[in-house]
């Protein structure tokens, strides 16, 4: 019932060749909305969404009336993650501070996907400030697991068929975990290349902004519309894969380390060649510096709103604050070589192996139960500390 994404390549298409009214499908949307989200809560209450949405896509008709002028995203629906701002909605960042600390223009993100013809659906829900606070949204294929974090709403509303698309970010491992445990794609392009202009950061040293999508065929739609110098590439062969054992890959539980191995040797059969070297032996003290350069550049962020409204941050995020407030400017700029330092290690192994990508499980396990807590993000840590790509691609049930 709460599971049944749409896919965004199948969407637009059905909308350019005319089969799908563009107004039957907004009335669509907000009918699956009306029908599901009051169960797993992914998106923020909006009143008025159904006019809403039929005004600006009424105007979106009458500027692009030509099948052949419309542009790529062209009446598609978008859910924007609320430390993204959406030009008419308020950006509460998850939190109980004012909505006008936030205020300010719209993403850059959120300009790009409306010039390609797409309709913000509304906003998503965040875990507090996109840190370890959870936030109400439950995982639509079980309502008592964490849909994972930070962006709970993004990763749940595409799983339920409310949207297409969302934007989401990931400091840690929040585009690829709450993806994985929400059986969709999680996108996270390599640092910078999209936009964080009109987000509100944690980390400018390590916040990605990133999609969600049904699948890979709608990541490769939108991702070239907001990733800067997108080209396609092809290398006329399968790409040669890279698994990193040792203390990394040793962390995920024994059912998720069946499943991936299950899927490296359904690879190895498809005739991929699979090259397992030792890594990340330095895991602990690279996850400490990450942690530490995650809370000195909060901990500064949040500086004059922590000091006016200490009262109103919740428990987790007031700690790592003041976690933060600790660490010296000696420790940040320490930190920003290592990632470039871990990076160039990584980068000098792959050019050595002669490998192409890695491949590891995008969690430690299946999507934990309860909604105290959004999961582990231990996965993800060597790859967004180092600003590389990341995409999680669903694999199958465990």
């Amino acid at each position: 019932m709460f599971v049944q994404p749409s896919s965004l390549t199948e969407t637009v298409a059905r909308l350019r060749r005319g089969d799908t009214a563009l107004a039957t499908a907004i009335d669509a949307a907000c009918d699956r909305v009306e029908q599901v989200d009051a169960h797993i809560l992914a998106l923020l209450d909006e009143p008025g969404r159904r006019e809403r949405l039929r005004r600006e896509a009424a105007a979106l008709e009458e500027r692009f009336p030509q099948p052949d002028k419309q542009p790529p995203l062209y009446g598609a629906l978008v859910g924007v993650k609320d430390i993204i701002r959406v030009d008419g909605m308020p950006t509460g960042a998850g939190s109980a501070l004012p909505p006008e600390l936030f205020a300010g223009e719209e993403a850059k993100v959120v300009r790009q996907l409306r010039a390609a013809g797409m309709l913000v659906l509304g906003r998503t829900v965040t875990t507090e400030f996109a840190y370890f606070e959870p936030g109400p949204t439950r995982n639509p294929h079980n309502l008592a697991h964490t849909p994972g974090g930070s962006s709970s709403g993004s990763a749940a509303a595409v799983a339920a068929g409310l949207c297409p698309l969302a934007i989401g970010t990931q400091t840690i491992g929040s585009i690829v975990r709450p993806a994985a445990f929400c059986g969709v794609v999680g996108f996270k392009p390599t640092f910078g290349r999209v936009s964080s202009d009109g987000v509100v950061l944690i980390s400018p040293s390590l916040d990605h902004v990133g999609l969600f999508a049904a699948d890979s065929a709608s990541i490769r739609l939108a991702a070239p519309v907001i990733c800067d110098g997108w080209r396609e590439t092809s290398q006329g062969r399968p790409p040669v894969i890279g698994v990193p054992d040792g203390p990394y890959l040793d962390q995920t539980t024994p059912e998720a380390r069946r499943a991936f191995e299950d899927q490296l040797a359904r690879l190895r059969a498809a005739g991929f060649a699979i090259r397992r070297l030792p890594m990340f032996e330095d895991l602990e003290q690279l996850v400490e510096t990450h942690t530490r350069l995650m809370a000195g550049e909060m901990a500064r962020r949040h500086q004059e709103w922590f000091a006016r409204y200490e009262s109103r941050y919740r428990p987790r995020t007031a700690a790592f604050i003041r976690q933060g407030q600790a660490v010296t400017e000696a420790e940040l700029a320490a930190a920003r070589n290592a990632q470039i330092e871990q990076r160039r290690r990584i980068e000098t192994t792959m050019t050595a192996e002669g490998i192409d990508l890695w491949a590891c499980p995008s969690a430690l396990g299946p999507a934990p139960a309860g909604l105290d807590s959004t999961g582990s993000p231990a996965m993800s840590f060597p790859w967004t500390f180092t600003g590389l790509p990341m995409i999680s691609l669903p694999a199958g049930a465990v």
